[in-house]
């Protein structure tokens, strides 16, 4: 009997079907992607894709079979499956029957487990947006760049070590993301991509870079191993954001760029900068030159015009060139962890922060009142990217915001000095392209939600209660600085000693009263740890062997060791102290 009443329910499909128990997906979903031609199966645990989407548009749907359907419901002019998001599920391998969904454009295969893919990818030849970064993908299917409408392909975060010769067949190409691979070298073909326009190939093991990519918008090379970039890529002439940081590069990269915004060259081994380069950045914005080995600015800076942003923080500057003060629209000018002796400290400390007031600026700036009373400024949301709502004692965040900002492409979120007591759950609409969040002064007690937000770079955190920090924060791998001062932590947060990209740390005001040198060193790309007014009744001699730290504050503990006057010394005089007194 057990077996009959098995085999009542086998259905039709099962001739498609495993061994294994069938993934469902509620049909209701089924029903709306048929009108929409979209399906969203993200966060579903899924280990496999169920049958009935590959054959979406192949099988008569349940609903036909009802002869009470309604005049709205009319099955046979369902839509062709075009969008099919699948991220952050558990696949581990993804059919051959995925070529039934010819009609895909987009397919969104990140945050699984997949470490190989079928060839049949090859088949959908419509296909012109493919996420598969978060995987553990090693090689990929020639098949693969047979897509000769792909506009956008991600592989961020697998296990790549090279690329075939095949990848400059993706000739409609106009993103390309390689980042957090193992690449050592990329093919040469890559200048057959004429219409590629951003390439992410940050955190790989590159010591060069092909020759002829001379038509990009956006590129991002950092933390690879490159020691110069090639003279042939002198001549790019749509550059406007150049991305080399953490590096190997002695000096400032010979280039023509006219149309280049932003340059990022810090952490590198920079000891000398040329006038004659300086003159070259036209229309430069942002020029980070931070944790270098600068001694001297030139006496005679060129007129920048543009440029709006200088960081020298953490170099070896002594002297500020009076010429400094003639870029006429320099609003923002970092000097911070240089042993300036000419310049008051309060002058340092107004010279690293924001010398521009944004409430102020608002005012000056066009903005709308909506209902609930929510100033939008449509300027800062679509010139600026910037998103902010900050200092209104709001404890939560109006719609109407969230509603200007979609589609925007926002980076920057300001949210600061309310009384929040949860992450804005809409926040996450926003995860693609926020890059630089910042909630303190609120009453946060957990902040998991940000850890969904991969783009992150920045978090400011200070001011809230937050007592520990979540696991799901190692997930954010291009985190480069967070601010946790004026909360309640006791201990240097577990998580921050797994992301290894964090350059910034400021823990001050707390109750720290331990710190584990030993997982600290591995923390290369640390510059900057704040531990001051906290609980440490000793400081591990091990601490000096961080050896990447250009700035460590210490002071306002009850320890002993090292003494006051050690301290006042500095970063170097505390390291070398601390070095000192490890048992031989």
């Amino acid at each position: 009997m057990s077996r009959l009443k098995q085999a009542d329910k086998v259905d039709s499909l099962a001739g498609f079907r495993t061994t294994k128990p069938e993934p469902t997906v509620p049909l209701g979903l089924l029903k709306a992607a048929r009108k929409s031609g979209q399906l969203n199966l993200s966060g579903r645990r899924l280990t496999e894709v169920p049958q009935n989407v590959y054959r979406l548009n192949m099988d008569t749907p349940e609903e036909a079979q009802d002869v009470s359907f309604g005049g709205s419901d009319r099955w046979w002019e369902q839509t062709d499956l075009t969008k099919l998001l699948l991220s952050s599920n558990l696949l581990t391998q993804l059919s051959d029957d995925v070529r039934l969904l010819s009609g895909l454009t987009t397919l969104d295969l990140h945050d699984n487990q997949l470490s190989s893919l079928p060839s049949t990818l090859g088949e959908l030849k419509g296909l012109q947006q493919l996420r598969l970064s978060h995987n553990q993908l090693s090689s990929l299917p020639r098949e693969l760049f047979t897509l000769k409408n792909l506009c956008s392909l991600s592989l961020q975060q697998n296990l790549l070590e090279d690329l075939p010769e095949e990848l400059g067949q993706l000739e409609n190409l106009t993103e390309l993301d390689l980042s957090n691979n193992r690449l050592k070298e990329l093919p040469s073909s890559l200048s057959c991509l004429t219409n590629l326009q951003k390439v992410s190939l940050h955190h790989n093991k590159l010591t060069s870079l092909p020759e002829g990519v001379s038509h990009l918008r956006i590129l991002d090379c950092s933390s690879n191993q490159l020691f110069d970039i090639p003279a042939s890529l002198s001549g790019m002439l749509s550059l406007e954001q150049l991305y080399l940081r953490h590096n190997k590069l002695s000096r400032l990269p010979q280039l023509h760029a006219p149309a280049l915004k932003e340059l990022y060259v810090g952490n590198n081994l920079i000891e000398l900068l040329d006038t004659e380069q300086l003159a070259s950045f036209t229309s430069i914005s942002h020029l980070e030159l931070r944790d270098n080995k600068i001694r001297t600015l030139p006496e005679q800076i060129p007129v920048l015009p543009e440029l709006t942003r200088l960081d020298l923080t953490n170099n070896d500057i002594s002297t500020l060139p009076a010429s400094l003060s003639l870029l006429p629209n320099m609003k923002v000018l970092l000097l911070e962890g240089n042993p300036l002796r000419g310049i008051r400290r309060d002058l340092l400390t107004v010279s690293g922060t924001r010398t521009c007031d944004p409430e102020k600026a608002d005012e000056s700036q066009t903005a709308m009142t909506l209902p609930s009373m929510a100033r939008v400024n449509v300027h800062n949301i679509k010139t600026l990217r910037t998103l902010e709502y900050s200092d209104k004692h709001a404890d939560s965040i109006p719609d109407e915001l969230f509603d200007a900002a979609s589609d925007q492409g926002i980076t920057t979120i300001n949210f600061s000095k309310n009384q929040l007591k949860a992450t804005p759950p809409r926040l996450m609409e926003l995860q693609a392209s926020v890059s630089d969040l910042n909630l303190g002064f609120n009453k946060l007690t957990d902040c998991s939600d940000i850890c969904k937000l991969l783009q992150l770079t920045h978090i400011d955190l200070r001011n809230n209660q937050l007592s520990d920090l979540p696991s799901e924060m190692k997930n954010l791998t291009k985190l480069r600085s967070i601010i946790l001062s004026y909360n309640r932590l006791k201990s240097f947060p577990e998580v921050l000693y797994e992301v290894l990209s964090l350059e910034t740390v400021l823990l001050g005001n707390n109750q720290v009263c331990v710190v584990d040198p030993g997982r600290l060193m591995k923390l290369a790309c640390l510059t900057t740890l704040d531990l001051s007014n906290n609980d440490l009744l000793n400081i591990p001699p091990e601490l000096g062997l961080c050896t990447s730290l250009r700035c460590l504050s210490l002071e306002g503990n009850p320890f002993r060791t090292p003494r006051a006057a050690i301290v006042s010394k500095g970063t170097d005089a505390v390291l070398e102290y601390l070095r000192s007194r490890i048992p031989a």
